[in-house]
Parts: structure tokens; C-alpha cells; sequence
């Protein structure tokens, strides 16, 4: 005998299946009112009362699913729908290069951490469990349907984890030496909206030793689990603050000794031919689309353009901060900074 279907984690256990309409038990064709009392009679025998003052549309009397994804008396996973807060998120890491440099850099408390079982032995999971008995973070071996329904990126790679949000660092502190010594080294992002481009830009300027992000507030992505996977750990090494405005931000920058260099693909001068490895500089990048706004160039100390060769008429943005970045980390180290 094949064994009965689960509804395990569907959070539907207290879901009675109703009785088809017709002869028996069905409504009786005197108007509205009638089928409506009937339909009530119907739904407390199944103990699918609504709450007073429910509607009557198509999800009136369902059983209600937790923002973790579980109705009650289903197992609670720890589903995000989506970031709920206003700061930059970062609380959801997907991924296994960037769960295990979440553990490692250990700047901010992890709640929750699962792995899929069954996973073919690799060193990087090796090295997450062993950061997380270090962190003495409890790991949770979880089916791969569990760990599915907690991701929200295309390939968390059997490995999910929950952590205090990131917190963002005011846009003064961005503009002092590190403690190491090292001269403000900033990268303005201007309305960059795609997930993966945001976390590519990420990486690349953690490699090439950006001190500090600075992005708006509103229209931009933030640090959702898709930017965290691609970024791929960058979000732990790289201040960032929050802005209103990225107009006055630069503004607030140029106050503060910091020279802000908008990368602009027709600007006349060439950002190789700009001295920027001896003093404080923040490059600004524009949106995909539409590249810096207008009142955004207006606000830069300088416009400059990466000299391209070929026939095309634009980088990615992802592209050109690599190679903007990896520019003045060249002339940086060249001035013995």
C-alpha cells in the first residue's frame, strides 16, 4: 500500500476538503442569501470560520501563511519575502563564498544557518563549518526542498544564512583616513537598480580597495541576497552610507576635501590622464540605462570617459567600474598609497 500523501510544511493541515455542490448538501437555488448561509454553515463544519470582518473574494476563510513562510502548526522556515526594512538589508546571504566570508569577517551576529544535506564534500563547506563552530553559530542540516524555500536567489548552493542587517557609517566617517592610513578611496553608485550588476561593482571595488560606498537611499538596489551571492563576500569588508541625494552627497564630499569624478562615456577628457592617486577621490557611476543624471554631472568636480576602441558605444556599468577602480588602485599604488 503506496503511503498517504504529506502535506508537510504546506501549512494547509487545518484546511478540510469542502464537500462538492449538488444533491446532497449543495446550495438551493432561492437567491444570494440562501447560498451564502449555506456556504457559512459549510465552512464551520470544516473549522474555516473567517475572522469577523473577513471578505468573501478568493482567499477569504484560507488558513493565513506567517511571513516565514509556514501557516500555523507547519514547520517554520525562515522565508524572506522581501526587505520590509529602509536601511540597506544584507540580513538574508545566499551562497557558500559568501556565507563563509560572512563568518569570517564575524562583524555582525549570524541568527540562522542552514545547510542542504547530502551536499558531495568540498573544502569551502568544510571551512563554513568549521567558522560557524568557531562563531558557535548552530548549524541546520535541512532537505534541499527546505533550503529552496528558504532562498531567494536562483542558486543559494545549498547554503543559507540569516545575520544582523548591515549597518550603514555616515557619510563624514566615509571621508577620513582608514586606520591604516589610507586616503578616501570612495565609489558613488547613482541609481544602479540590477541586483547583479550592484554586486559585481561590489566585488570588484573590495579587490581594488575602495574604502566606502555611498548610495541613495531610494531608487537603487540595496543589499538583497542576490547582491550579497554575487558580491560574494564584499559586503562585510565595505563601509557604505546612505544618502538622501547623490547631488548632495557630492556636494557634502567637495566640503569635506574629497574630489568626485563622474565617469561619463563622452566626456572629452580621459580618466587615465587624470591625476587621482595622491588625494582623497570618489568615482561616481551612473544607471545602467541613462548613465549619470543631469544634475548629478553638474555636481561632479570632474567628468571623464574610459577610452574605448571598438564599435560599440558603452560599457556596463559593472565593466566600467572595474576598470575605473582598478585605475586609480594603479595610481594609488604608484603615489606609495
Amino acid at each position: 500500500m503506496s503511503p498517504a500523501p504529506s502535506n508537510r510544511g504546506r501549512g494547509k493541515a487545518s484546511r478540510a476538503p469542502a464537500k462538492k455542490g449538488g444533491a446532497r448538501g449543495g446550495p438551493s437555488p432561492k437567491g444570494s442569501e440562501a447560498k451564502a448561509a449555506w456556504m457559512k454553515s459549510k465552512d464551520a463544519k470544516a473549522g474555516r470560520v473567517p475572522p469577523r470582518g473577513a471578505g468573501t473574494g478568493r482567499t477569504g476563510g484560507r488558513t493565513p501563511v506567517n511571513d516565514r513562510g509556514r501557516g500555523p502548526g507547519g514547520q517554520d522556515v525562515p522565508v524572506r519575502r522581501g526587505p520590509k526594512h529602509e536601511g540597506l538589508g544584507g540580513d538574508q546571504v545566499e551562497g557558500r563564498q559568501a556565507v563563509r566570508e560572512l563568518l569570517s569577517a564575524g562583524r555582525r551576529p549570524v541568527t540562522t544557518l542552514l545547510m542542504a544535506e547530502g551536499m558531495d564534500s568540498a573544502e569551502i563547506l568544510d571551512d563554513i563549518e568549521a567558522l560557524a563552530t568557531r562563531r558557535r553559530v548552530k548549524v541546520e542540516y535541512v532537505s534541499r526542498k527546505r533550503i529552496d524555500a528558504a532562498a531567494r536567489t536562483d542558486g543559494s548552493q545549498g547554503v543559507v544564512a540569516l545575520a544582523k542587517a548591515i549597518q550603514d557609517t555616515p557619510l563624514e566617517d566615509l571621508c577620513q583616513p582608514t586606520r591604516r592610513g589610507r586616503l578616501p578611496f570612495l565609489l558613488v553608485l547613482d541609481g544602479i537598480t540590477d541586483p547583479h550588476n550592484l554586486g559585481a561593482v561590489l566585488r570588484s571595488a573590495e579587490c581594488a580597495g575602495v574604502t566606502g560606498i555611498v548610495l541613495p537611499r531610494h531608487r537603487s538596489a540595496h543589499l538583497s541576497p542576490t547582491v550579497a551571492k554575487v558580491a560574494a563576500g564584499a559586503i562585510e569588508y565595505l563601509p557604505m552610507a546612505l544618502v538622501a541625494g547623490v547631488p548632495t552627497a557630492l556636494q557634502q564630499l567637495g566640503g569635506l576635501g574629497v574630489l568626485s569624478v563622474g565617469l561619463v562615456g563622452e566626456a572629452p577628457t580621459s580618466l587615465y590622464r587624470l591625476p587621482l592617486g595622491d588625494q582623497p577621490v570618489a568615482l561616481v557611476l551612473g544607471s545602467e540605462g541613462s548613465g549619470l543624471a543631469a544634475l548629478t554631472r553638474r555636481r561632479c568636480d570632474e567628468l571623464a570617459a574610459i577610452p574605448q576602441h571598438g564599435i560599440l558605444s558603452s560599457l556596463n556599468v559593472a565593466t566600467a567600474g572595474a576598470i575605473a577602480c582598478f585605475d586609480v588602485a594603479r595610481q594609488r599604488t604608484a603615489a606609495g598609497h
